[in-house]
């Protein structure tokens, strides 16, 4: 078994920031190649966030923010070649996918090397720049649950969220109505 990345959607966000969302669950590939030899000064805002920080997802060749490295079997990698050859027919006009089939396989062994040392389960963020020599530079980043950081609950002690639901059984400081009212501005500068 292999470990190769598939998209995931941990909020509706990528359904808003790229023309073409990719579906979760995707076998996905860094898809830089996408990008390359264009003018990002050309791109929509659209296209700039996609430049900038998505995955492209094989079956839908939409984007996503994030990727999960899961294993895959070989028959898996191979239809996920098989895939992204059709697509570099179907959207990038390649004359066959005998043709398209080697740039498939390079981009694969790409995603499957990005995955390399990595544990199942590892979250992956992508973040694409122009250098001033005008070639894309990649940085990938593993992305940690909140548990495992300095910003966990553990370690702040339970002053990790900026409010706190509170059920009270005194009705002293409720209004007429039942509910509890805070002026917040009021207790602005007075030290609470």
């Amino acid at each position: 078994m292999i470990l190769l990345p598939r998209t995931i959607r941990l909020d509706a966000s990528d359904a808003v920031v790229f023309a073409r969302a990719a579906e979760p669950g995707e076998w996905a590939v860094p898809g830089t190649f996408l990008f390359a030899g264009r003018d990002p000064a050309s791109f929509s805002r659209k296209e700039q966030i996609a430049f900038r920080s998505g995955f492209l997802g094989v079956d839908s060749f939409g984007f996503s923010t994030l990727v999960i490295l899961q294993p895959a079997g070989e028959d898996e990698r191979e239809a996920m070649i098989a895939t992204l050859a059709r697509q570099l027919v179907a959207h990038l006009g390649a004359p066959g996918e005998d043709i398209a089939r080697p740039a498939a396989e390079e981009e694969v062994a790409l995603a499957q090397d990005l995955c390399r040392g990595h544990a199942e389960n590892t979250l992956v963020a992508l973040h694409r720049s122009l250098g001033e020599d005008g070639a894309i530079h990649e940085q990938f980043r593993t992305l940690k649950s909140r548990d495992e950081t300095a910003f966990g609950a553990g370690y702040l002690r339970g002053h990790d969220r900026a409010f706190y639901i509170v059920e009270s059984d005194g009705e002293d400081d409720a209004g007429e109505d039942g509910a509890h009212h805070v002026d917040l501005l009021n207790l602005r500068g007075q030290g609470q």
